[in-house]
């Protein structure tokens, strides 16, 4: 069993200034001995981040912490599998009127994908 991090719980401990060893604690402290990984699309998502940082030292500092979350946590690349998993929930929930966020869909795809509970700090990830 293993668990996708979503951008979400990143960016809370980023903000929070929290060690990602103490976050990785954290996490296998609430979800047990797991394999933790991230979509490479949490990494777009905080790379897209990093990019808006509002000055050089904030910029920095995101950088600094994205490099340590990258070295610490593997990332897992999407595949032609996962596109093929996302259409198809994709197309399904908007059948019944749910549209859900393109990045939360490719990012729950990825823990679908790989048989993994998705770990967000957010209530809107329902994959």
């Amino acid at each position: 069993m293993g668990l996708v991090l979503d951008s979400s719980v990143l960016i809370v401990a980023e903000r929070e200034a929290k060690p990602v060893s103490s976050l990785l604690a954290e996490v296998q402290q609430q979800h047990g001995e797991n394999e933790i990984v991230l979509s490479s699309i949490s990494v777009v998502e905080l790379e897209h981040g990093l990019h808006r940082a509002q000055t050089p030292e904030q910029a920095q500092k995101r950088r600094n912490y994205l490099d340590e979350v990258c070295a610490a946590i593997p990332v897992e690349s999407f595949s032609r599998e996962m596109a093929q998993l996302a259409a198809s929930v994709d197309a399904d929930a908007r059948k019944v009127g749910n549209v859900i966020p393109f990045a939360d869909l490719l990012i729950g795809a990825t823990a679908l994908h790989h048989g993994y509970t998705l770990g967000a700090r957010n209530l809107r990830h329902s994959i």
